[in-house]
């Protein structure tokens, strides 16, 4: 399978030069990667406004190394914040953290990580929104919801994310799934071991679909993030079982992909949500949407060479 090899690949800094000078990776990342700037996204969330659609943002970077790394990402997000406030789109749009990105894996990690992010979700709930902890690697996720836990107490509305492939996600879930959370579900996209992660697709899926149930059946939000149809319907399904309106759960896709499907969600009355990720480190982002999806490294390959 080429998944486990191309999210390798993602950590490995010879690589990420290989593919940043690669002819075709601008075509390929444009794809995927909203831009570079603020600038260059807000006419993205306004459109997708426009479309009926909401967004999720997501500044690009992580495996930083230095605290003031950390304190500039902070300070990414809050220039973001106050675009989203001058442009009255505090409605629309949400932003989504990696952890990582915020110092959680430096020294005194768990505190950084914390004390960074906090101010964060604090002009986001001045504007009218919130933030959601994307999760990442297995040996950060106890770390990632212990600071979940914590924002709730003040902003109860701060989402988190679990991923299907875990075995630990459904145990997660039942904790998670009470009144007043907010949780997307996803089938994760990083390189984890058998001995705590489903390694067969089938598995993934069937893990995806019990979650889901959880979710629906329990007192939050859930967020259904998935491209796959049958996983739609079948969350559709669950939602409608479990006495749900549309309004009561949403949808998330990536930018990019699918967008059609963006549109027909909306339009048959489901809150759609579109997570665009934007910004300069680009290169981990694009490396796992490339293993989540075959049709996507070949999609890049065929770019190489018809730019090389």
């Amino acid at each position: 399978m080429l998944g486990p090899v191309i999210l390798a690949a993602s950590r490995s800094d010879k690589m990420r030069r290989f593919v940043s000078a690669a002819p075709g990776t601008k075509q390929v990342v444009d794809r995927f990667i909203a831009g570079e700037t603020v600038d260059q996204v807000v006419p993205i969330v306004e459109d997708a406004a426009d479309k009926g659609l909401e967004v999720t943002l997501d500044v690009v970077g992580e495996d930083i190394t230095t605290p003031a790394q950390a304190e500039a990402a902070r300070d990414a997000y809050l220039e973001l914040v106050e675009r989203l406030k001058d442009l009255g789109l505090g409605t629309r749009a949400e932003m989504s953290v990696k952890l990582s990105m915020f110092g959680q894996a430096l020294e005194s990690g768990h505190e950084l990580a914390l004390a960074n992010v906090r101010p964060v979700v604090e002009a986001a709930a001045a504007i009218g929104t919130t933030v959601t902890l994307d999760a990442e690697d297995h040996t950060t996720l106890d770390s990632m919801f212990a600071i979940h836990e914590e924002l709730r107490k003040d902003f109860p509305e701060t989402g988190c994310v679990i991923q299907s492939y875990l075995f630990r996600t459904e145990d997660d879930a039942r904790r998670l799934a009470a009144a007043g959370s907010r949780v997307r579900i996803v089938k994760g996209a990083y390189k984890e071991p058998a001995s705590v992660a489903y390694q067969d697709k089938a598995e993934i899926d069937k893990a995806y679909v019990r979650i889901t149930r959880i979710l629906m059946e329990g007192e939050g939000y859930p967020m259904i993030g998935s491209h796959d149809p049958r996983l739609i319907a079948i969350a559709q399904e669950l939602g409608r079982q479990a006495g749900r309106k549309l309004d009561e759960y949403e949808f998330q896709m990536l930018y990019g992909i699918r967008s059609d499907e963006h549109i027909r969600l909306a339009a048959e009355g489901h809150r759609m949500r579109v997570y665009t990720a934007y910004g300069t480190d680009w290169y981990g982002y694009f490396m796992r949407r490339l293993a989540e999806k075959p049709a996507n490294l070949l999609f890049f390959g065929r770019s190489i060479l018809t730019k090389g």
